[in-house]
């Protein structure tokens, strides 16, 4: 079992009595469902749809003063805070930014024995293991206590992108992208039977229309990986972006028709020179294959 210390993660603390409330009212997951030892992954949207941040949401329990967790990306943390505060209102709700005190500890490739204190299950997939909030000075010790050997976060980008996982900010931009081109309704990041939240309309209607265009697709290569940010093209037409990769394998923001009128013209993709294969033909197809819960 390996596990690494996330340090680009941050922590905010929701607490008080209408902290659930008022997040279920602004975010894509359903937080009726979330219970203690469990967490779920969503996002604050912009009115237009767009992911202003991405987070998961975790419960403390009643014996640790109750309160919800986010771990959020750590350079959005204070702005994600401050924009939460804008929206409480007069709604009884303490937001605190924890980052300089807790982090996350991602835990994968085996099975524990027993939950970790402040730790959940990764909903996105079922494969990439465990999440756990803890102090980065703690988190060999905590490593040692699950059986992890504490590796590189080199060898967790290698794991998230062998599954398909997009990483904000490298895989796609925040404030500019949907949750449907960030594959968030493939990894039970959008609920859509719970009732509104910002940007809800937008997203809803994209969903039930097939209207996403774009996807986060794996691609596979060989040699150097063409650098992040680089323009993908097929032929004299570009069709895409590439993201965040590692030996041989990596993500891309593609245009799903174009690419499809690629392949049916037999044209390769290209980024800076190297040849990109797509690693799954099922990550092209515009439906969700699994929706949020």
């Amino acid at each position: 079992m390996k596990a690494t210390f996330l340090s680009d993660r941050g922590v905010l603390k929701i607490s008080g009595p209408d902290a659930r409330h008022l997040l279920n009212g602004l975010v894509t997951t359903d937080l009726t469902k979330l219970v203690p030892g469990q967490g779920r992954f969503g996002a604050l949207l912009t009115p237009q749809g767009k992911i202003v941040s991405d987070f998961f949401i975790t419960e403390l329990p009643p014996e640790d003063d109750g309160g919800l967790l986010l771990d959020c990306p750590k350079a959005l943390a204070e702005p994600l805070a401050t924009k939460l505060k804008f929206y409480k209102l007069r709604a009884k709700v303490l937001i605190e930014n924890l980052s300089d005190r807790l982090g996350v500890l991602a835990v994968w490739d085996g099975v524990l024995a027993q939950p970790p204190e402040m730790g959940f299950v990764d909903p996105r997939a079922d494969q990439l293991g465990w999440r756990v909030i803890v102090p980065e000075l703690l988190a060999e010790a905590t490593a040692e206590a699950l059986g992890a050997t504490l590796v590189a976060p080199s060898d967790y980008d290698t794991h998230r992108i062998a599954c398909g996982v997009p990483n904000g900010g490298a895989d796609f931009a925040y404030s500019d992208a949907f949750p449907h081109e960030a594959n968030m309704d493939r990894l039970h990041g959008v609920d859509f039977s719970k009732g509104c939240y910002i940007g809800q309309e937008v997203v809803s209607r994209m969903h039930h229309r097939g209207t996403a265009r774009t996807r986060i697709v794996r691609v596979t290569f060989d040699g150097d990986a063409p650098q992040a940010g680089s323009d993908i093209a097929a032929g004299d037409k570009a069709v895409g972006t590439m993201g965040s990769s590692v030996p041989g394998r990596g993500l891309a923001l593609l245009r799903i028709d174009r690419v499809a009128e690629a392949r049916q013209a037999g044209l390769s993709l290209v980024a800076g020179g190297v040849t990109l294969t797509i690693a799954d033909p099922d990550d092209l197809t515009p439906a969700q294959r699994r929706t949020g819960t």
